[in-house]
């Protein structure tokens, strides 16, 4: 039984894609990712003004497009013509910004796993948020576990399906979210690597909770979380430098 056949994610998952080599969660870093040799991709999800989730990290578009004011502010058909890539560099010039139903048809197309990150910036919004994610995902053709940091998305989300859930904490992994982790029956526990140490090993241990770090780019320390703190999966900006480090083996991109 592989990781994936029970909703968790393998060693290396590309953070909004290849993020230190192309624009963040563009389907250019995607691609990367699956180029380098990543199997699952983590991304963002928020939703339009007309109810379409998105992908993106911000509530608002300044930083990574060519729009402004918030995301909420605007319809999808909007979002998606606006210029995702140029911020990043000349090179991506004109990549879009992707609704969550293209990158999960990507997904499927060359079997790539996904941790879609909802985001949200209150209850009201994370539940519509899951509600309107939660058909795409239940009918991708690819794996799909949904992470967030706003419990009330991750509750919705367990009330509308099966779909695998992951509890999303920053610094410190406190009992109050082992304990909500158990209560959703969530599979995973992400938090920053710094979080984790000796004592958070074993209580992930003891709360049967998959334990992930983001964002991992040194190789070092993503072999000390990994093979001394037990940590089972790193979310990173440099998927292929991971991957080699690690010996795993790259897969012809499609």
């Amino acid at each position: 039984m592989t990781a994936w056949t029970i909703g968790l994610l393998p060693l290396i998952v590309a953070h909004r894609g290849a993020s230190a080599d192309a624009p963040e969660n563009t389907l250019r870093a995607f691609r990367e990712a699956e180029r380098q040799g990543a199997r699952a991709i983590e991304f963002d999800v928020r939703l339009a003004r007309c109810g379409t989730p998105v992908v993106l990290h911000d509530a608002t578009l300044r930083r990574t497009t060519s729009g402004g004011g918030r995301v909420l502010a605007h319809d999808a058909a909007t979002l998606t013509a606006l210029d995702a890539g140029r911020w990043f560099a000349s090179d991506f010039a004109g990549e879009p910004v992707p609704t969550l139903a293209a990158v999960l048809r990507w997904a499927e197309r060359v079997a790539m796993a996904c941790n879609v990150e909802l985001k949200a910036e209150n209850d009201a919004m994370a539940r519509a948020t899951a509600r309107a994610a939660a058909p795409l995902i239940q009918a991708a053709g690819s794996v799909v576990l949904v992470s967030s940091f706003v419990p009330a998305a991750l509750a919705e989300m367990r009330g509308l399906g099966n779909t695998p859930l992951g509890v999303l904490v920053e610094r410190r992994i406190l009992d109050r979210h082992l304990d909500f982790a158990r209560d959703i029956g969530a599979v995973s526990l992400h938090a920053d690597r710094r979080a984790f140490g000796p004592r958070s090993r074993v209580r992930l241990d003891r709360a049967g909770s998959w334990p992930v770090a983001y964002t991992v780019n040194d190789v070092r320390e993503a072999f000390r979380l990994h093979h001394e703190l037990g940590v089972e999966s790193l979310i990173t900006d440099r998927p292929g430098q991971l991957l080699d480090a690690f010996g795993e083996h790259r897969r012809e991109a499609r």
